[in-house]
């Protein structure tokens, strides 16, 4: 509408928009790391690896630090395409095209591959890079329950005769922790003719033979329509790995508008994701430990009383309810040398605000059980 004097200006709108936030205690701000990493998705410590850092430094020399375009223009470098190669293989899939972040990655594959008379069938937790797909393709949305078998079997045969139907969810939930039934979805869509499209952003690293995902894990690679894979996590470097068929691959490349138009990441960050896979090659034990030390935390929050299931991924949610409490339990144990971060609506549905632990190579037993005898402490004081 047309602007007059009784128009709210745009601060003004601002002001309250921002007021409103404060006033539900869902105020954000940037932090740098203090304390022991009980927060980032570093999961095998490989951000600050001596060969990783040295690769990424001599790509530098070699390279330059930009890569001064996008990959169709001047953009591209032998690098990019030696490491697709790699990570395809490492996939079990016949290609791979490399995103400068895991949200351009999911933001072009649904917005390339959803069309106007598809239908997608969308667990309701996937993450907002997936929702945001999800809005910019064409296809007839359909929300499912989360991890919920029967209820994509029902979607299924309600929507998805006839017409080509897309089932897309994460592997392992970033804010729950729990894994996707994902050899039941495989087997589902197999026998309906879907398309299984898999975000293994945080299990990359973490689950398989080779560490590759949960897809490989339980020999699910060839069944699997697409998977986005996340270098930037337990790999520890940046960006995204989309792997599939060299036809689906080559067709996000003609048609992936935040491929085409983005400029290309800097070449180094190739050189240290090449790094990273060589490390996870050669000393596999990393993702031993990682979930020695993720059973060892679940049973100490347990034995305390915190619902946490006793066998789990790396990611261990806390439950605290409002968002205020959340923020002052993670606030105190931040005062005791711990950073742990309040997650917080609207990254979670409301009433489930909580601390999400993400468990790294880095940690002792002794430094987990400091954290739980401090988080019991801080949870009694900052009550229901």
């Amino acid at each position: 509408m047309p602007r007059t004097e009784e128009t709210e200006s745009i601060g003004a709108r601002l002001d309250a928009r921002l007021a409103s936030i404060r006033s539900k205690g869902l105020a954000r701000c940037l932090r740098e790391p203090e304390g022991i990493d009980l927060s980032s998705n570093d999961y095998l410590g490989l951000a600050s690896h001596p060969l990783v850092k040295e690769r990424m430094r001599a790509a530098i020399e070699e390279y330059g630090c930009g890569a001064t375009g996008s990959r169709l223009l001047r953009g591209e470098r032998r690098c990019f395409s030696e490491i697709e190669r790699r990570f395809a293989a490492f996939k079990g899939a016949e290609a791979a095209l490399y995103f400068s972040s895991g949200y351009l990655a999911n933001l072009a594959v649904l917005s390339t591959f959803l069309e106007e008379d598809d239908i997608v069938l969308f667990d309701r937790l996937n993450h907002a890079s997936l929702i945001d797909g999800m809005k910019l393709g064409g296809a007839k949305k359909v929300i499912y329950r989360h991890c919920d078998i029967e209820d994509v079997r029902r979607c299924l045969d309600r929507y998805g005769k006839d017409r080509q139907t897309f089932l897309v969810t994460e592997s392992l939930f970033s804010m729950d922790g729990d894994a996707a039934p994902l050899a039941e979805y495989a087997a589902l869509c197999d026998s309906t003719g879907a398309a299984l499209i898999v975000d293994e952003a945080h299990a990359v690293g973490a689950y398989g033979a080779t560490g590759s995902g949960m897809l490989e894990a339980l020999n699910l690679c060839s069944k699997t329509f697409l998977s986005i894979n996340s270098a930037g996590k337990a790999l520890g470097v940046s960006g995204a790995f989309v792997t599939g068929s060299a036809q689906a691959i080559e067709y996000l490349l003609q048609r992936g508008r935040s491929f085409i138009f983005s400029t290309a990441p800097p070449p180094s960050v190739a050189a240290a994701i090449d790094a990273a896979l060589d490390v996870l090659a050669k000393e596999p034990e990393r993702i031993v430990e990682l979930h020695r030390l993720s059973g060892y935390l679940r049973g100490l929050l347990r034995q305390n009383g915190f619902e946490v299931e006793e066998a789990g991924s790396q990611v261990v949610p806390i439950i605290l309810g409002g968002t205020v409490r959340a923020v002052n339990v993670a606030t105190t144990l931040q005062g005791a040398g711990f950073d742990v971060r309040a997650i917080r609506p609207p990254t979670v549905p409301e009433g489930t605000s909580r601390l999400r632990i993400s468990v790294n190579t880095k940690l002792t037993h002794e430094i987990l059980d400091r954290f739980a005898e401090t988080l019991v402490r801080a949870v009694k004081e900052h009550g229901a």
